[in-house]
């Protein structure tokens, strides 16, 4: 293999060795090594495979097997069990078994009957692509040099002069969607072109392929190296057609994220009107060099080419033009509100025009991807990784529309475009300069693909919690920490805020363990600051694009010195227990009504707001105030967000109002025998037990017991119940209502 001069090789050949005589492992490795480097492959795209003898199960003869990539597994974390298994054997004699083009996805359900042993690895539609090929080891893959020549007008010729310049054997294939009749169409083209070295799939991707598995990978990086040499010897200057926002309106770093801020709640909100939706925000040189030019319109409106890439970002993103220079966040608002509206509209007749009566049901007609003049690339999903990976996407697709525009020539081409493989099939593929999009038809034929909706249908259901996103003031310890742990079990994004900021990332930690550290953010949060509400509450939109429901739990319980002034402790009480709880949802409504969205808020109240007690004035009085400012609240902005809250008796465990000198303090107090050298959770363990005794249940208040009511006020079940504040407290008579 010669020296390549973008990608690594990345093949061990020690590590090969020692997997010499277990194939399947073998073929794991190299799938890792290629998903490794998005230059290669996307998330999620692109298949492997390799041919090699196992031991029939029944009869233990040596039978000659498939390995190729499951449905929907990813290259770059594939394990051996991700892999289907087949009898090629049986393979094969489905090619007799098939009734042409137009019945080819019966051809589907022959897969699971082909099944080697007990693998039961759902097999993905390109396994027949992997199987007819006469080769042991094969590679699909998704490269963005290669698709930007496949999604060339002059891809076809161009492959010509690629071969010539790097004296390769590469075959053109037009578009065709991926299944048994592609399958059919690569076994032609090899048998077809004698020594031919791999295969360009118009619109599409690539092939390339190996007697070893070695030989297969270096193949492939080889490949995609020469093609990204080739895309590299042309002009790159003009692919967008130059700047339309001046380089002088630019924004900097800070107003730039700031503005994706402003407009990021509202965004979001507007997208969410079937299902709500994630963001990620995406402001990289490519995306920017993008957004700003001026063929950012028409290329957006073109949509992508590759299936991997065109069923993250749909039929194509949405465009907003806009001028940071002279116009403001009004302006940009009035202009997703509409460029929303007419999106939709333009979908739904979309689906309408290329619906069948046995289509799927229409979905989601907002977009994934919305580009932004002066701002960038903004990405939406279910959840954070999805979104993440939908941007990424269409920055590869921007990749692919750079490299075909580079690809473009004084020359104006003739004829057909070379995607098109039937004389009818001419009149829907178009180009924009040298960039050529899949046509709405293809397009429809894979997005509502009945084998598509198939897959989404086994996909697991959603949690209680999904596609949300959770403020946890207080989050670092106590009953915050649990509450923070809760949301993220039941499948919440969480921003865990603390004033203590290494505690919030331990919790945060912690929580992305319950699900995925992308769903999780933590950040220090001052109550009787403003900015630091604000500081905090920007991290989360820019995270995740906006904020659904606000917990609170953070308050504190003074202890003074002897000689501090009372009006200092006063102070301090309400400083953070009160008005710190109204700047909190002050804040986080503007949020709120950016998004137009059902929100909740829970604070955390006590028992003592209705149990008069001598020396505790400041915290008794301010968690009074807290009660009915959540009965404001709720009136205040009701009915778009509930505001309720708890009242909890004293909870020690994990409190960080309960230092070891408080409690043991607390033990003296009520005359409770203890050791100083007993472990400080001992001692909580004693106290709580004393509190415990005063309730008619016995038991203590453990942050679990509240993290349980404030999930439930903020989910669907109490989606009727406001201005509310629960006890949990055991029963304690002291604080019944009267």
């Amino acid at each position: 293999m010669r020296e390549t001069k973008f990608l690594q090789n990345l093949w061990e050949k020690e590590k090969a060795e020692e997997l010499a005589t277990r194939p399947l492992e073998l073929l794991q490795n190299r799938s890792n090594l290629l998903g490794a480097d998005l230059r290669i492959t996307n998330f999620g795209g692109g298949n492997t495979s390799s041919k090699f003898d196992l031991p029939d199960p029944l009869s233990g003869k040596p039978a000659r097997v498939l390995a190729v990539k499951g449905s929907g597994g990813d290259l770059r974390s594939i394990k051996t069990s991700g892999f289907a298994i087949l009898y090629m054997e049986k393979l094969d004699q489905l090619i007799p078994c098939y009734r042409g083009e137009e019945l080819e996805d019966e051809m589907v359900a022959y897969y699971a009957l082909c099944a080697f042993g007990e693998n039961r690895v759902a097999a993905s539609i390109d396994t027949p692509l992997h199987a007819f090929l006469p080769f042991d080891h094969v590679d699909h893959l998704h490269p963005d040099w290669c698709i930007a020549l496949a999604a060339s007008a002059n891809g076809k010729r161009k492959l010509k002069e690629f071969n010539k310049r790097f004296g390769r054997k590469m075959v053109w294939l037009p578009w065709q969607r991926p299944g048994f009749e592609l399958a059919i169409m690569l076994r032609r083209a090899v048998k077809e072109n004698p020594g031919c070295d791999g295969i360009v799939l118009g619109s599409h991707g690539l092939f390339t392929w190996g007697d070893t598995q070695q030989a297969c990978y270096e193949s492939s990086i080889e490949t995609i190296d020469q093609m990204g040499e080739f895309i590299g010897e042309h002009p790159r200057s003009a692919a967008f057609g130059g700047v339309a926002v001046d380089a002088e309106a630019n924004l900097d770093d800070a107003a730039l994220h700031d503005a994706a801020a402003a407009i990021l709640p509202y965004l979001r909100g507007a997208l969410s009107s079937n299902l709500r939706v994630i963001a990620h925000y995406e402001s990289s040189e490519d995306a920017l060099e993008f957004a700003n030019s001026k063929w950012a319109e028409d290329l957006c409106r073109m949509g992508t080419s590759c299936p991997d890439h065109f069923l993250r970002t749909r039929i194509c993103p949405m465009f907003i033009p806009w001028k940071p220079a002279v116009e403001g966040q009004p302006e940009l608002r009035a202009r997703v509100e509409e460029r929303v509206a007419e999106y939709r509209e333009a979908y739904a007749e979309y689906y309408k025009s290329s619906a069948s009566p046995d289509s799927p049901k229409l979905r989601d007609t907002n977009p994934s991807v919305v580009v932004i003049a002066g701002l960038g690339v903004f990405g939406f999903g279910k959840d954070k990784r999805e979104a993440r990976i939908t941007t990424e996407f269409f920055v590869n697709a921007i990749h692919v529309m750079r490299g075909a525009n580079a690809l473009e020539e004084s020359a104006a081409e003739t004829g057909a475009l070379p995607q098109a493989r039937h004389p009818e099939q001419a009149r829907q593929f178009s180009s924009f300069h040298n960039y050529v999009a899949l046509p709405r038809t293809e397009a429809f034929r894979i997005e509502y693909w009945a084998l598509e909706e198939a897959k989404l249908q086994r996909m697991p259901p959603e949690r209680d919690f999904s596609r949300r996103v959770f403020l946890v003031v207080g989050g670092g310890s106590g009953i915050g920490r649990e509450s923070a742990l809760q949301i993220a079990s039941k499948g919440g994004h969480v921003v865990v805020a603390d004033r203590d900021r290494i505690a919030a990332e331990c919790v945060a930690k912690e929580a992305g363990a319950l699900g995925t550290s992308e769903m999780t953010l933590a950040c220090e949060l001052d109550l009787t600051r403003r900015k630091s509400i604000q500081a905090a509450l920007r991290a989360a939109v820019l995270k995740f694009g906006g904020v659904d429901a606000v917990v609170n739990t953070a308050a504190v319980y003074p202890v003074p010195a002897a000689d501090t002034p009372p009006e200092t402790v006063w102070n301090q009480a309400l400083n953070v227990n009160v008005t710190g709880n109204f700047l909190l949802a002050q804040e986080t409504a503007a949020i709120f009504k950016a998004q137009n969205l059902p929100a909740a808020m829970v604070f955390a109240s006590s028992a003592n707001a209705v149990v008069p007690k001598h020396g505790s004035e400041p915290y008794d009085t301010s968690k009074a105030a807290l009660s009915h400012l959540i009965r404001e609240l709720a009136v205040g902005l009701g009915p778009l967000v509930r505001v309720n809250g708890i009242a909890p008796a004293t909870v020690i465990e994990g409190s960080a109002m309960f230092p070891r000198d408080r409690v043991m303090g607390s033990l003296r107090k009520y005359g409770i025998d203890f050791a100083e050298s007993e472990p400080t959770e001992a001692l909580r363990s004693k106290l709580a037990g004393f509190y415990a005794q005063r309730t008619i249940t016995r038991r203590p208040i453990l942050p679990a017991d509240c993290a349980n009511a404030i999930c439930w006020l903020l989910g669907e079940q109490s989606a009727k119940t406001t201005g509310h504040v629960i006890p949990v407290d055991g029963g304690l008579t002291e604080a019944f209502l009267r």
